[in-house]
């Protein structure tokens, strides 16, 4: 079955298949995605001659500011903004297939999380519901919609009303999911405390010029202090990518399985590896329709079974949204 007529077929993909289901929709976007096509072309790489994940090239993700990186012809799309603040140039993602998105951002969530049913889904994101396009509010808002709880909500200059809410919630032992920018979270901890048994914390990154950066294991430490040993939770997204990825355990986030990262090296971007530490290199093959190949300004690590860890931003990146911690 063929990816490219049947997206859907990679949420059935076994890890044997990875390869060249990969190797096809590279030779696919490399025909059909312009920007992606002209990038090879100036490389002077033979298509043909692609035959692992390493040798794929991947598109620097600064070309998501400058061009509409699509693979189809259509003229509606559904439109993705990252959030850079007022200087900066935010990425678009042009999203062919919504409904492909949807189900994309729900297996995503339950691999990490099991079944959204029943699951009560907060969202504490400031800046990102001022916005428009917002990929972060768009997922959240559709495992609310998932979930079908009367409690699921928003939370905009609400932190008492949240915080009475979460009180009521854990006295009922129902079971929460709160997602977070870390700015906001940090703020919230700092107004409001109480042990959380029954609620797990997702913080999405992102400081937004509020505060110093800190690592993630200070940003968890503080919240746990604040609201109880449980672990903390971080989500690993971005505009430029239909899939997420979740930090349960290990200290290490878990793509679901048609996703994969791998290792550049800092000086030679084309010196790539399945493994190691460097920069970070996603294959997430949602992005069937636009380009699933994506040299992002993330610092990391992958390891041999597949987990990774992000440890910042490359220097002289933009710090933006989805900017995950950078680790001491």
């Amino acid at each position: 079955m063929s990816i490219i007529t049947s997206p859907y077929h990679i949420f059935s993909l076994e890890s044997k298949d990875f390869l060249k289901t990969a190797l096809e929709v590279f030779r696919f976007q490399a025909a059909n995605c312009t920007i992606y096509k002209n990038y090879i072309e100036q490389l002077s790489i033979n298509i043909n001659a692609v035959h692992t994940l390493e040798e794929i090239p991947f598109l620097p993700i600064q070309f998501f500011k400058t061009h509409k990186v699509v693979s189809t012809s259509q003229e509606e799309y559904t439109l993705f903004e990252s959030s850079a603040t007022s200087s900066q140039t935010p990425s678009k993602h042009y999203v062919a297939d919504e409904e492909l998105y949807k189900l994309s951002l729900l297996k995503s969530f339950e691999s990490a999380f099991g079944s959204i049913k029943g699951k009560v889904i907060l969202g504490l994101l400031p800046h990102y519901l001022e916005r428009k396009n917002s990929s972060l509010v768009y997922m959240v808002n559709f495992l609310m919609q998932e979930s079908g709880q009367d409690m699921d909500g928003f939370f905009l200059d609400k932190e008492e009303e949240l915080f009475i809410l979460l009180k009521q919630l854990e006295s009922e032992g129902r079971e929460v999911l709160l997602f977070g920018v870390t700015f906001a979270l940090l703020d919230f901890a700092k107004n409001f405390s109480t042990d959380l048994k029954y609620t797990t914390i997702i913080e999405t990154g992102g400081m937004k010029g509020r505060a110093k950066e800190q690592t993630r294991a200070a940003v968890h430490e503080t919240l746990k202090k604040s609201f109880g040993p449980k672990p903390i939770c971080s989500e690993y997204g971005m505009a430029e990518l239909l899939s997420q990825s979740y930090y349960i355990s290990e200290n290490l986030f878990e793509p679901p399985p048609w996703k994969r990262v791998l290792i550049r090296d800092l000086y030679d971007p084309f010196d790539i590896k399945s493994y190691g530490k460097g920069a970070l290199n996603i294959i997430d093959l949602a992005n069937v329709h636009s380009c699933s190949f994506i040299a992002t300004d993330d610092m990391g690590t992958a390891e041999i079974n597949g987990k990774f860890n992000v440890l910042g931003r490359l220097d002289a990146s933009e710090i933006r949204g989805c900017n995950l911690l950078l680790e001491s």
